[in-house]
């Protein structure tokens, strides 16, 4: 072990060789630098030598970063997009500032704080600078609203602004019912629990909780919701650290309030860290069933430490650890750049479709509370693998997303018959509206003006799918997440496997 004292003297002649060197920088180098771009660097190329997960947010940064696991933010209360360099308002928020002062969907803003934003290359980055800010604060916008003959001014009082991360709960029949968590924040147990207890009393007796492509948030958050599952004081997780101060463990301490019912999990590539804390508690304590495909491999731990110009480190301080023994961090690889291809790499090595394309060492075989056998060496493995469904992919499918014309068309669409919609009804729009050929001809068009050429044996073989996404985008306009998931999950290759699974969710629950 290293000795501290001498440790210490490291650190602070490191220190004193940093600061000797910004100094003769700024003194004597040939031309004006920035300083504050130079510290920013400095500090990024020492956490290059650590893990891929410890990183350093600059303080301008830190409030837009932090907004997200906070459950909440300030500003005006909109749901936007960016269609041909305009700033279109899909929809104020309920309940929220720009709702009160009379924003509607459809609405251009054309400008801030008499600051022209129209054509200028505007991004999603800049968007949030122009409207977020402090609650109490004004912002002044300039509207141009469909079938008005000027641009028309308002003044909006900005707020705190809720962010929820259970984008949909439903029914999915008499029995299953369907919770979709896309990340742990603040709030995410919270709004878990409700949805939980509405779904109960519609009569939930089969549960589906989809974490895919969930990136993990506070791990306390996924602790509270395992806690649900289990019972008898099962583990649910534990770390362990350089420091024995940062080892910890937890376990099912509560009467949760879905401990008995079948339970399927499911994960894909894109489902890390806390998501990979709640699905590995429910694979080794055999409480459900995990089906999708490997997960991220993400087990570090981050603490947050405020520096004192208003900058945050986010430094890892331990591993975790599933009940059976597993580390789920993925291995760092040689280069940060490695770490990063991961990803591709198990798709170009076949991983996404074919589940025997991973092997697992012997050392990594560890035992669930009842016998089955599980791997650790980076990520969950579900109990059940389902290949990723290319089939019906296509470049023109891909040019309707990246030039944003499919969202541009069914946010059209919406506005020029949201009267229809409306009187229509969720649950009748989603059983039998039908996207015409006349729709996909008028959304073809549209691609066309937004130069994506039209490729007819595309089309055709996305047709299916570009269908799925037109009537699923069409009914999140009008019912938010609640009217797009039951559509959107009919592509969905994992949940529509899940649902055929449930007879060994059962067997498990059982046991």
């Amino acid at each position: 072990m290293a000795n501290p004292e001498s440790s210490k003297g490291t650190v602070l002649e490191g220190i004193s060789r940093i600061k000797e060197i910004l100094f003769q920088i700024d003194q004597n180098y040939v031309e004006e630098v920035d300083s504050e771009e130079l510290v920013n660097s400095a500090i990024e190329g020492m956490l290059k030598k650590l893990d891929p997960h410890t990183s350093y947010i600059p303080a301008k940064d830190l409030e837009m970063v932090s907004a997200d696991l906070r459950g909440n933010y300030e500003g005006i209360g909109i749901e936007f997009n960016i269609f041909k360099d305009t700033l279109y308002v899909v929809a104020p928020l309920s309940g929220g500032p720009s709702e009160s002062a009379g924003l509607q969907s459809g609405d251009k803003i054309i400008s801030v704080n008499g600051e022209n934003i129209a054509g200028i290359g505007l991004t999603n980055r800049q968007v949030h600078e122009y409207l977020r800010g402090e609650k109490g604060s004004e912002v002044e916008v300039s509207i141009l609203r469909r079938n008005a003959d000027a641009p028309m001014q308002y003044t909006i009082v900005r707020d705190k602004i809720p962010q929820f991360s259970v984008d949909a709960s439903y029914m999915v029949d008499d029995e299953i019912g369907y919770i979709k968590v896309s990340r742990f924040s603040a709030t995410t147990y919270t709004e878990f629990i409700e949805a939980l207890k509405d779904l109960k009393s519609k009569g939930l007796q089969k549960l589906i909780l989809d974490l895919q492509d969930n990136p993990g948030g506070y791990m306390d958050k996924a602790i509270s919701m395992a806690d649900e599952f289990l019972s008898n004081n099962a583990m649910i997780v534990y770390t362990k650290g350089k420091e024995k101060r940062f080892n910890s463990e937890a376990r099912a301490i509560k009467e949760g309030i879905f401990e008995k019912s079948p339970l399927i999990v499911l994960i894909n590539e894109g489902s890390a860290s806390a998501s990979e804390i709640v699905s590995g508690a429910i694979q080794d304590n055999d409480r459900g069933l995990i089906v999708g495909r490997r997960s991220f491999g993400k087990g570090l731990v981050q603490m947050p430490i405020p520096l004192q110009d208003g900058s945050e480190l986010r430094l890892t301080i331990s591993k975790y650890y599933t009940p059976s023994g597993r580390s789920i961090q993925k291995p760092f690889g040689e280069t940060p750049a490695e770490y990063q291809k991961e990803m591709l790499q198990r798709y170009e090595h076949g991983e996404y479709f074919v589940a025997d394309s991973i092997q697992f060492a012997d050392s990594l075989k560890y035992t669930t509370e009842k016998g089955r056998v599980v791997y650790g060496g980076g990520g969950i493995m579900p109990d059940y693998f389902v290949a990723l469904d290319t089939a019906a992919n296509s470049d023109y499918l891909n040019k309707l997303f990246y030039s944003n014309s499919l969202r541009q068309y069914t946010f059209s669409y919406h506005e020029r018959n949201k009267k229809m919609l409306e009187n229509m009804g969720k649950e009748d729009y989603i059983s039998n509206f039908e996207v015409t050929d006349t729709m996909l001809s008028d959304l073809m068009k549209l691609a066309e003006s937004n130069d994506v050429k039209f490729d007819s044996a595309q089309f055709e073989k996305s047709k299916k799918l570009i269908k799925i996404y037109t009537k699923a985008y069409i009914a999140r306009n009008v019912w938010n997440n609640e009217g797009f998931y039951p559509i959107i999950n009919q592509q969905n290759e994992i949940f529509k496997e899940a649902l055929k699974l449930f007879d060994r969710a059962e067997t498990l629950a059982k046991k």
